[in-house]
Order: structure tokens, then C-alpha cells, then sequence
């Protein structure tokens, strides 16, 4: 058993849980939001920050807190309950949309603008490829510290840091006009469009992968694994601001070669080749491939990890054959039908997510607990399985009264409600209930 790690083993642990964090929708999200943001770039950028980096953090750190995973942070719901909710968030953001969606960005922007002739043949056998690749990093955590975190994370930071400062040295046009919401209301639509990255739902996932990782190098004391988790988070969060930062900025200055452009990935696409040609593309290529597949590799293996802990008579390694397996299925779907089959399901999950973690947080100051966590996380289902089936397409006219129910955040207000009454009202209810008669 060991006592600390070492300085470059810290450093590793961190770049690692940045590679994990960096995946697809990082990096094509950012570009159009700068894009429309233009002039009101700053308050955009803040915005997005907060949900992309910030909640994943303090996701990170209630993770630490609980000292294991979703189960264990819903311990006071009913333990069925516990684990379905685990075993949700896990297929969401696993084989069923984000796994996929990394190998599928990949493959969209590393490989096909240089196939002659692409087509259904080419993706699955880009598939197989990609999660043979996935699925050989995956079968120890403890070569994932050494190949992720000491080999494949500072190659992408390398490749990341020569375009971020390409940007900024040489931008290719002033910041545009703003659009649409970005003209009157920057800064929250910058808030909600980091909801896109799907990265506080990666923290619930991530953070227990990283604590074994944590454990595979001797160290068994949990205040030590606590502490090196939020040293891991503290250096993600820095490089993600750093990289979010640069896409916002990429995108801001894109609108004299990237004009009536609605997907980032083209934006990123156009302006690196407008700055650096054919290598511009390759290097493109390189930082996206890399990115998606450290992500793939973190979430088949927080899954894998989650299932043994489950039932620890599971194989691991056929539970990472078998994720890979689903993976490289459903990648075949494709990247459009993949992302609208799965965003209504999303909107039910994440304030779930936020309020177990709002939950876990506040921990201590909740008397009442299993009451509490119950009836904070049926407002937060309730409310969120509302916007699930608007965001489906299902006609729900009949609540727009409700506090930003049109912007897909009806959960919000009456879930921070529903805290606050824990804390508060059930407080006092539950101290009264343990006096002696």
C-alpha cells in the first residue's frame, strides 16, 4: 500500500481525466455557440463555462464525497431505485448515445473527408476498428493511467495548444454579430448550450473509474483518494476552460469564411484548413480521433467497472467485449438519427443527475434524508419527464406557464424549491419526530 503518488504520476492522473472529459461534443459544440454569440462572446463563453466545467467539477467532487458512484450517492432512495437510476445514466451515456456518438464524430471528421468513396461499408469497418482499439485500452485500469493519462492525453494537448494559439495569434476576422438568443440573453444561452457536453452525467460516470484507477496504484486510504480525485478534477476543469475557451474564440472569428455554416464540426473544419491547408486537416483529424477515443475508452470502462461492482461474479473483460460490441452497433445507426433518438431521454436524465448531485452536497445539513432524497428526486423526475416529452415533439401547451418550460429547464425552479424544503421544512419535521414522547 502506498501513501502518495508521484508528481508526474498526479500529472498523468490529471491529463488522463481531461482526456476522458474531451470528447466529441466538446469539441463541435463550442465553435457554433462562438459563432452566434459574436460580439457577446465574453458573456457566452462564462455561461457555457459554468455547465461544462463547472458542474462536472462539483460533480467530480460530490462522486469524491460519497465515496463511490451514483449507488451510492442515491443510498437513501429505496435500493432498486438506486440502481436503476445507475444503470440509466450508465446506458445513456454509454453504448446507447455517447460512446457511439464519440466513434461517429471520429469518423466523420478524422476519416471520411479522406476516403474516395464513403459509405455504409466504410463506417462499419471504421466501427470495429475503433472499438477493438477501445476495447484493448479498456481491459486494465491500470494501463489506462499509463497509456491515456503519460501518452495519448499530452500528444492531444500538444496538438490542442498549436491550434488554440494559432487562434488567438492570428484570428482570421474581428468577433461578428450576435444572433438569435445570443443578442438579448448571452450569457444564459451560453449556460444552457453546455448542457450539450453531457459532462456532469461523465463525472457520475468517471468518477468512480478514477478512483480504481486511484486504488490500482496502492493507494488505499479514502482522504488520500479523495484528495487526488479533486487534484485529477482541478487540472481537467483548467484544461477544458482552456480548450473552450479557443473553440468560443475560433468560431467568434469565423463568420468572413464560415458564414451560413450550422454545424460546428464544419466551422472547426473550414478555419483550420483556412489557417493551415491539407496538415490543418490532418491535424484536425489527429485531435479529434485521439479525443473520441480516450472518451470511449473512459466510458466502457467506468460501465465495465460499474457492472463487476454490481455483480462481482461478472467477468470484466466480457463485460468490455460485450460494450464494444454494442457500441460498434449502434454506431451503424448514424450520427443524426443516434442524436434524435436519444435527446428526449437526456432531458428526463439530467436533472436527475443534478439534483442527486445538489443532494449529495448537502449532505450533512439534511436531517430527514431518505425522506428528502425521495421526494427532491420524484420533483426532479416529474418535472424533467415533462421536458423529455417535449423535447419528443409532443404537443404540451397546456403547461407553458410554467417558469422556463419553454427553454427545456422546467425542472429547475421546482427542484431548487424542492431542495430547499429538504433542508429547511424537513429539517425541523424530522427533529421533532426523534424527540422522546
Amino acid at each position: 500500500m502506498k501513501n502518495s503518488l508521484s508528481s508526474f504520476d498526479i500529472l498523468a492522473l490529471g491529463f488522463m481525466t481531461f482526456a476522458f472529459f474531451l470528447g466529441a461534443g466538446n469539441i463541435i459544440f463550442p465553435p457554433l455557440a462562438g459563432a452566434m454569440a459574436g460580439e457577446n462572446l465574453t458573456l457566452a463563453t462564462l455561461g457555457f463555462l459554468v455547465t461544462a466545467v463547472g458542474l462536472p467539477l462539483i460533480a467530480l467532487i460530490a462522486v469524491a464525497k460519497a465515496g463511490g458512484g451514483i449507488v451510492d450517492m442515491a443510498k437513501y432512495l429505496p435500493s432498486k431505485v438506486a440502481t436503476l437510476l445507475a444503470l440509466a445514466v450508465f446506458i445513456v451515456i454509454g453504448p446507447s448515445f455517447a460512446t457511439p456518438r464519440a466513434a461517429l464524430v471520429a469518423y466523420e471528421i478524422s476519416v471520411k473527408p479522406f476516403l474516395d468513396n464513403p459509405g455504409v461499408s466504410s463506417l462499419a469497418i471504421f466501427s470495429v476498428l475503433f472499438f477493438l482499439i477501445v476495447g484493448y485500452l479498456s481491459l486494465s485500469t491500470g494501463k489506462l493511467l499509463d497509456t491515456v493519462g503519460k501518452v495519448i492525453t499530452p500528444l492531444l494537448i500538444v496538438l490542442l495548444a498549436i491550434l488554440s494559439i494559432s487562434v488567438f495569434m492570428n484570428p482570421l476576422a474581428d468577433l461578428g454579430n450576435a444572433s438569435l438568443d445570443y443578442i438579448d440573453s448571452p450569457f444564459t444561452k451560453g449556460f444552457l448550450e453546455g448542457y450539450n457536453t453531457m459532462d456532469t452525467l461523465g463525472a457520475l460516470v468517471f468518477g468512480m473509474l478514477i478512483i480504481n484507477v486511484i486504488k490500482s496504484k496502492g493507494i488505499e486510504d479514502k482522504k488520500t483518494q479523495y484528495k487526488y480525485l479533486i487534484i485529477a478534477g482541478s487540472i481537467a476543469a483548467i484544461g477544458l476552460t482552456f480548450v473552450y475557451v479557443s473553440l468560443f474564440y475560433l468560431g467568434g472569428t469565423s463568420h468572413e469564411i464560415a458564414s451560413n455554416v450550422t454545424n460546428g464540426g464544419e466551422i472547426i473544419a473550414i478555419y483550420v484548413q483556412a489557417m493551415f491547408n491539407t496538415p490543418g486537416l490532418i491535424l484536425l483529424a489527429l485531435v479529434v480521433a485521439l479525443a473520441c477515443l480516450t472518451t470511449a475508452v473512459g466510458l466502457v470502462s467506468a460501465m465495465s467497472d460499474f457492472l463487476t461492482r454490481l455483480k462481482p461474479t461478472w467477468d470484466r473483460k466480457l463485460l468490455v467485449i460485450v460494450n464494444c460490441v454494442l457500441c460498434a452497433v449502434v454506431t451503424n445507426v448514424g450520427l443524426s438519427e443516434l442524436i434524435s433518438l436519444s435527446i428526449p431521454v437526456l432531458f428526463v436524465i439530467y436533472p436527475i443527475a443534478i439534483a442527486l448531485v445538489a443532494l449529495t452536497l448537502l449532505d450533512s445539513f439534511i436531517s430527514n434524508k431518505k425522506l428528502s432524497y425521495r421526494f427532491v428526486m420524484s420533483i426532479a423526475l416529474f418535472f424533467g419527464v415533462l421536458d423529455g416529452v417535449k423535447a419528443a415533439g409532443v404537443n404540451l401547451h397546456h403547461f407553458d406557464f410554467l417558469p422556463l418550460f419553454d427553454k427545456g429547464m422546467a425542472w429547475a425552479l421546482p427542484t431548487v424549491a424542492a431542495i430547499i424544503i429538504a433542508v429547511f421544512v424537513f429539517k425541523d419535521s424530522s427533529e421533532k419526530l426523534n424527540q422522546p414522547a
